[in-house]
């Protein structure tokens, strides 16, 4: 009984005919954070223009400063990617956008500097299809960097679609910028469990989302399944094996990448 419930849930949560405003997701190889590795640190200008340069799409990681602005930076704390102490929300942009970046192994890379969303859309100006994940935590509140990303997307010709693990930004999305596509980033973490499902589905009742970008460890799941047969988009991440490729190509329809997978045949 359970299952036909979720299975109708299913149903009812996820739009037929999403693929009408994001059908252009699918057939793409995005490069996770750009095409980065030794000298060029992930999440730069320097990684889009080598992603741009071997004709994948970009996925990137946006947050918000202290003053409100859109930042192009995965980690909350800075020390990884640039040996300074803080985070970025304690941080205002000017001091943000002048710390140098380091790459995969620690050396500061001369000339990289942390971008603004506005720097990146810039740089890539239509030229590759973006995936922008809004960064959200528990306590923190999902508009301010809403209403940033929303002004910058304003006027931009590419193609370009928000998502997030948080439900909170595809439905605000949804509800105050409809023109842009907008995702749910999904992991089930290994959890099987009756509660972790009733999770997954709050969080799909809630965003309504136009697309998924589901874990590559979970993507054989029924929620994937109908989501493709309702023409809803499926990306998934992180893809760093021959193998995670070789699922991708069979379970989804568009990988999110990196490393030399990305590279090993092109």
């Amino acid at each position: 009984m359970l299952s036909l419930l979720f299975a109708l849930l299913e149903r009812f949560l996820l739009p037929a005919r999403a693929s009408e405003r994001a059908g252009w997701l699918t057939g793409c190889i995005y490069a996770h954070r750009g095409l980065h590795g030794p000298g060029v640190p992930e999440n730069s200008l320097a990684a889009a223009e080598a992603a741009i340069a071997r004709g994948f799409g970009i996925e990137c990681d946006v947050q918000r400063s202290h003053d409100g602005q859109a930042i192009v930076f995965h980690d909350w704390t800075m020390e990884r990617l640039t040996g300074s102490a803080g985070t970025v929300i304690d941080a205002n942009a000017p001091e943000l956008l002048r710390l140098p970046l380091r790459d995969e192994t620690g050396a500061v890379v001369p000339g990289a500097t942390i971008p603004g969303l506005r720097q990146l859309l810039d740089r890539i100006d239509g030229r590759v299809p973006l995936l922008i994940e809004i960064k959200s935590r528990p306590g923190l509140r999902i508009a301010p960097l809403c209403l940033a990303v929303r002004r910058l997307l304003e006027g931009y010709a590419g193609p370009v679609a928000v998502m997030s693990f948080d439900p909170r930004v595809p439905a605000w999305f949804r509800r105050y910028s409809p023109r842009v596509v907008h995702g749910l980033v999904v992991t089930d973490a290994g959890r099987r469990t009756l509660l972790a499902r009733l999770k997954r589905h709050l969080a799909l009742w809630r965003a309504r989302p136009q697309f998924l970008a589901y874990d590559i460890a979970d993507l054989a799941n029924p929620v994937v399944r109908l989501a493709r047969r309702r023409g809803l988009p499926v990306l998934t991440w992180t893809i760093r094996t021959p193998e995670d490729a070789a699922r991708a190509a069979a379970l989804a329809d568009a990988p999110i990448a990196e490393g030399p997978v990305l590279t090993a045949d092109r």
